[in-house]
């Protein structure tokens, strides 16, 4: 929508009473032939948004240039043609600004000659006053389904693109959330001795857009949008609308919740596709399996016995509660039809949707449902429990602990595993989804907020299938989770007629459902792995506090500290002016956040642990991250004695000061001997301290932390 066709300079100060009367001229006739058309027209949206109560312009439409109306409304006018095929009406030169009623019938015939299209009739309308332009639209995502975006409109919509977006029903404080997030918040409040805006105003049509019984549940949404929205000191009100209708995809019935556990601790396994001739994968997971001594039978049509592991010819034959099948994808439906009594059979064979064989995947789900069986994949890479001896990794199992993740990817949640692990990760369930033809993230995550063994869960997706139960599930869980989405720049919402579609992309989405659900959403696998690290080690802490404190060596580390803890949204408040004093009584003489104080191979390994307990008890702080320079225990000393007696000080912190959650973060530490970081991380995690390499990791699990308390 250009300039000249969304701008208009003035207000409606009209009740909506008096927008009716004047409008009943033919505002309230709906045309059969729009709902046929490719959107319905202008004036039919606005009488929807009156009926919904939101103030639009006072007008009437012409259909043969009786103007005789227009000496009802006030001037300036403005005048509109509506016809099939104009959607962009301005670039087609069908908006007049600025006219008088005299003026209409000239300016409707030059319209007439110079618009391509065909014109149905007119819209007269009066041009409304200057105020703040905002523009509000609704589109349906195709995971997600009903969005709402607001943000700066008219011709500042696309060239700022300043907005916010919701997943519908929004709440009251969501609207006031999306409009203070705005860059240009400001301007609501009154800019440069201008007027504020009436915000309460704008809630009022937010909600009406977008919140419970709002006009996002009675639109058949493809895209509907409201842009310009002149927002003054005595309301709003809608000058220009579009709405081109949409069909809502069906939405798969979700399953009722069942028992996910032998999935992650079956009492045996088989796996269909190892060879006695040829190793392969199959062979490959029996090696895993008999090394975590899991019961297990392989399958294979003539052979009693694969690679030392007792064989039976068909899943029909096998007592289990797990089925690994690697075979090619033509003939896995085969194999899992016969997998009647097996509840869960795994599918690591790629070649169905991914590979564009639909159809090949949807003959699997029907053998799976044919079967009784519960498919998990295909191409996925499976299970991992070190309780329930499953695995998809070699070399063992990790130690058992608390935290699960969900994966579409099997190759990165191998890496997650490793990874986490060497950082001292212990997880309760790892589970790979491949393409979800059966089990879901959604469905995996409700059990996992159900499961005792679980206190955090990591999510990496790229295609969340059903998005909205998945929205719903993350609403649900009570307890932390973290989300790495691959693919999000990529693919987006795209609409050729509105700015709403071309504004609500994949990463936008996601940060909605993340802000809205309480979800940290991080942009990397190291990221995934820190805060996953971050709840393992505090998740269950209560905290009394809400600000944060950096306490370290000096130098331009802690500068760079304050631009990565603001880069991650965490604010550095000030310290407490009465504790000054006695910071000096400890040798302590700045005074910022980052708090600078020394700590080294001469240094006195309690200062730190000291310097937290005068500001902690004046001021509650929700988190402390205590930082060290590694190298300078060993360029200016010969042991690493001295570092592990500071953390060893920091431990002892933690363990005195239950109500503050303590970060280690070890700078540098590539440069300490061998072993020397793993045993820090030993001393540190037996106090219930997450350690980090990086001030930048450090500040995303402690924003994640805030935002999950704070949710």
């Amino acid at each position: 929508m250009s300039a000249d066709e969304s701008t208009h300079e003035g207000a409606v100060s009209a009740s909506p009473d008096a927008h009716q009367d004047a409008a009943s001229v033919s505002l309230g006739e709906h045309e059969g032939a729009a709902s046929a058309a490719e959107h319905v027209y202008e004036h039919e949206v606005k009488a929807m948004l009156r009926e919904a109560g939101v103030p639009v312009p006072r007008g009437f439409v012409v259909r043969d240039l009786d103007f005789g109306p227009a000496a009802e409304l006030s001037e300036p006018l403005v005048l509109k043609a509506f016809g099939p095929g104009l959607v962009h009406k301005s670039d087609a030169g069908a908006v007049a600004l600025g006219l008088t009623a005299r003026e209409l019938p000239a300016a409707a015939r030059a319209m007439t000659a110079k618009v391509p299209a065909t014109i149905a009739g007119f819209l007269v309308e009066e041009q409304a006053d200057a105020g703040v332009e905002l523009i509000v639209g609704l589109v349906r995502d195709p995971a997600f389904g009903p969005v709402l975006l607001t943000g700066l409109g008219g011709v500042w919509a696309e060239a700022l693109r300043d907005t916010a977006l919701r997943l519908c029903p929004i709440s009251e404080q969501d609207a006031r959330d999306m409009l203070g997030s705005l860059r240009g918040a400001a301007l609501l409040d009154g800019h440069r001795g201008g007027p504020p805006v009436d915000v309460d105003a704008v809630v009022k049509l937010l909600m009406a857009a977008g919140g419970p019984g709002g006009l996002w549940e009675r639109l058949e949404l493809g895209e509907f949008e409201l842009n310009p929205v002149i927002a003054g000191p005595s309301g709003v009100v809608a000058v220009d609308a579009r709405h081109l209708p949409g069909q809502a995809p069906a939405r798969p019935a979700a399953r009722p919740p069942g028992d996910l556990l032998p999935l992650f601790e079956p009492r045996a396994v088989a796996v269909v596709g190892a060879s006695t001739t040829r190793p392969n994968f199959g062979n490959m997971f029996l090696g895993f399996y008999r090394a975590t001594g899991l019961p297990l039978v392989a399958v294979h049509p003539t052979a009693s016995e694969v690679s030392g592991v007792p064989a039976v010819p068909s899943l029909a034959r096998a007592d289990v509660d797990y089925a690994l099948v690697a075979v090619p994808a033509e003939r896995c439906a085969e194999v899992v039809r016969q997998a009647y009594g097996v509840p869960f059979v795994q599918v690591m064979s790629g070649g169905f949707g991914e590979a564009g064989h639909p159809g090949l995947e949807r003959e699997l789900a029907e053998a799976a449902r044919a079967a009784g069986t519960r498919l998990l994949g295909p191409n996925c890479m499976g299970v991992y429990c070190p309780r329930g001896r499953q695995t998809f990794v070699g070399g063992g199992v990790g130690p058992a602990g608390s935290v699960a993740l969900i994966s579409q990817s099997g190759g990165l949640a191998g890496e997650v595993i490793k990874v986490g692990e060497r950082r001292g990760l212990a997880f309760s369930r790892v589970v790979t989804v491949g393409n979800s033809a059966d089990v879901t993230p959604a469905e995996l995550l409700r059990w996992l907020a159900r499961d005792e063994e679980t206190r955090a869960v990591g999510l990496y997706l790229e295609d969340p299938r059903d998005g909205r139960e998945l929205y719903e599930a993350l609403r649900a869980a009570d307890l932390p989770v973290v989300l790495l989405v691959g693919g999000r720049s990529g693919q987006g919402q795209q609409a050729a007629a509105s700015h709403t579609g071309g504004l609500v992309s994949d990463r936008r989405i996601w940060e909605a459902v993340a802000g809205q659900s309480g979800a940290a959403l991080v942009t990397s696998q190291d990221d995934l792995i820190g805060v996953l690290a971050f709840f393992q080690a505090h998740g269950s802490r209560v905290t009394t506090g809400e600000r944060v404190l950096v306490v370290g060596p000096s130098g331009g580390a802690s500068v760079l500290a304050a631009d990565a803890f603001d880069l991650a949204g965490v604010r550095l408040d000030p310290l407490p002016g009465d504790a000054l004093e006695s910071l000096r009584g400890l040798g302590v003489v700045a005074a910022g956040n980052p708090l600078e104080v020394p700590v080294g191979p001469l240094g006195r390994a309690g200062l730190v642990p000291e310097v937290i307990d005068v500001l902690v008890r004046r001021r509650p702080y929700r988190d402390v991250v205590a930082h060290v320079n590694v190298p300078a225990f060993f360029t200016y000393g010969d042991t690493a004695e001295p570092l592990y007696a500071y953390t060893r000080a920091v431990a002892a912190a933690q363990e005195a000061l239950p109500g503050v959650r303590i970060t280690l973060v070890t700078r540098n530490g590539e440069c300490a001997p061998p072993g020397v970081d793993d045993e820090v991380r030993r001393i540190a995690a037996a106090a219930g301290i997450p350690v980090y390499r990086s001030m930048e990791a450090a500040a995303v699990a402690v924003a994640a932390g805030g935002r999950y308390g704070a949710a």
